[in-house]
């Protein structure tokens, strides 16, 4: 039997109010008025109501409708998106660059609360809380079995608001207890600045949020006051973020009057030019860039201006190709969505967006084969059209950034991948750091003569067995030296905190490593005379 309940049919005016919201913008009062859009939107209402009439069980319209918006957003591109309403904040404040809380990074490992390591200059660090430590209460409730959301919940709150967490310490029995004053908590966007040698300053950046051009300022302020005179931007997976901060970080090198990037679009004010400003004196310097295939969007922005004007050179592996811009659009029910509005171009006039006709499994999975390897020019750019840089060089459109030298990231069996998924490494090296604080003495010792030796791996491999996870020795031999440095570097992390973890696993790493050989042809690409001490 077919039951019919008028009491169950959505008035049509609530649904088409709603579907009005997404053709609104509060700032620019863009309306969707033409007879074609109502009339497809009649078509979603009455589908709407078929569903909610007849369907077999009872429906949540809320999730159809998102659904609905998801589908018409995955027909424009991979990169237009919609964000729910209990997505949106956190969404927003990766890219705002703070929140109010207690300042750690966190994991839950085999359901207990664990520092990763307390943020630089926050209440957490400032209270004494260590890499390796356990959280197992906050206020009176315990924290096993808690989730990252409830943590996020439980730790966060109003400015100068506190929160009482109770500790337990690697290597100590007794639990204390610590009440921390909530404060602004930065959320980074340079990773890790630090000196490679003499000379060379590198500058780890890992988003584009709204800090990111002050955070440069502030590490090549810092980088020069240490003697740097040339430099390494490493933006290896760096997915993207705000246009105008790549634009910021790219007028850093350059005098004024150089276009950095080109937007155009359907609607007349979204087209624009961005150009290098005359309000600071450009670094004369030598410059490398680094990227591989998860540079993305303003992080390509950033490599194609560098190389467009040859500038710098730009190493690694091919970039993802994104070469569309989003706006955020925030709806009236506090979701949003993220729509594609504009392709940018770099100043050669590249379009660098890869192809996204096969569906959005074929662009994220599987990734041209020239992004991820070396391969013949002839060959990773045989569609793609030729463009020139200023200086006359050869660069193509179409699917990301090929480096001016290609050098390939190291790779590493799916067994070690496991270990690292399963965090095998960080928790391995908050343990052996708890055994050996008297280590903590003396960084530059620990970073010179610490060898991950025998008795260090035989000691890995019973922890790993006690974890119940099969070791596959074929594997391990196989990433010997990646082994090594994961193990150095979440020890070093849990002595003293992520800056050094930073400082032992960039020492080891072959693209820096061998891009610190580059600089005589970045220097003459650039123009630049080029001094080795």
């Amino acid at each position: 039997m077919i039951y019919r309940s008028m009491k169950r049919l959505l008035p049509a005016s609530i649904i088409l109010i709603f579907f009005l919201c997404l053709f609104t913008r509060a700032d620019k009062s863009i309306y969707a008025t033409t007879e074609g859009v109502y009339a497809q939107m009649k078509r979603i209402i009455e589908v709407l109501n078929v569903i909610n009439q007849y369907y077999v069980e009872d429906v949540d319209i809320d999730r159809l409708v998102s659904g609905a918006i998801n589908g018409m957003l995955e027909e424009l591109d991979p990169h237009s998106v919609y964000i729910e309403p209990n997505r949106l904040e956190k969404v927003t404040e990766t890219f705002d660059g703070y929140f109010f809380g207690i300042g750690i990074e966190f994991i839950i490992q085999n359901k207990i609360l664990t520092v990763v390591a307390p943020i630089a200059g926050t209440p957490a660090e400032r209270m004494g809380i260590r890499s390796g430590d356990n959280i197992i209460k906050i206020g009176d409730e315990y924290t096993y079995g808690i989730s990252e959301d409830e943590v996020k919940q439980k730790l966060r709150g109003p400015l100068n608001t506190s929160v009482r967490v109770t500790v337990k310490r690697q290597g100590s029995n007794q639990p204390f207890e610590i009440t921390i004053l909530r404060g602004r908590i930065p959320i980074y966007s340079v990773m890790t600045t630090l000196m490679l040698d003499r000379q060379t300053g590198y500058i780890l950046l890992a988003r584009f949020s709204k800090t990111t051009s002050d955070e440069i300022d502030d590490a090549l302020s810092k980088l020069k006051s240490r003697g740097m005179r040339r430099l390494i931007l490493d933006i290896r997976n760096n997915s993207g973020g705000y246009l105008d901060q790549a634009v910021a970080v790219v007028d850093k090198f350059f005098d004024g009057g150089k276009n950095v990037v080109s937007t155009k679009g359907r609607v007349d004010e979204v087209n624009e030019e961005f150009i290098t400003t005359y309000k600071r004196n450009y670094l004369k310097m030598p410059l490398i860039i680094l990227i591989n295939n998860g540079s993305a969007s303003a992080a390509e922005i950033v490599a194609g201006a560098i190389q467009d004007w040859d500038r710098g050179l730009i190493v690694g592996e091919k970039s993802f190709g994104k070469g569309l811009v989003q706006s955020q659009i925030e709806l009236k029910d506090q979701s949003a969505i993220r729509l594609t509005i504009a392709r940018y171009f770099t100043p050669s006039g590249r379009l660098i967006q890869r192809n996204y006709d096969k569906g959005l499994a074929d662009y994220y999975l599987n990734l041209d084969e020239s992004t991820q390897s070396a391969v013949p020019e002839s060959t990773s750019n045989a569609n793609n059209e030729l463009y020139w840089t200023h200086g006359g060089r050869k660069v193509y459109g179409g699917g990301g950034i090929q480096p001016d030298v290609t050098i390939k990231g190291k790779s590493i069996t799916p067994f070690t991948s496991k270990l690292l998924s399963k965090r095998m490494f960080f928790e391995f090296g908050s343990r052996y750091a708890s055994k050996h604080r008297d280590l903590a003495r003396n960084f530059y010792k620990f970073k010179r003569r610490f060898l991950v030796d025998k008795a260090v791996l035989d000691e890995f491999r019973s922890f790993i067995s006690a974890a119940d996870i099969t070791i596959e020795e074929e594997a391990l031999l196989k990433d010997y030296d990646s082994v090594c440095t994961l193990l150095k570097s979440e020890i070093a992390r849990n002595l003293w905190d992520s800056q050094k973890y930073y400082e032992i696993y960039i020492n080891n790493d072959q693209q820096v490593q061998q891009a610190l050989k580059l600089f005589p042809e970045a220097a003459q690409l650039a123009g630049l005379r080029h001094n080795e001490r």
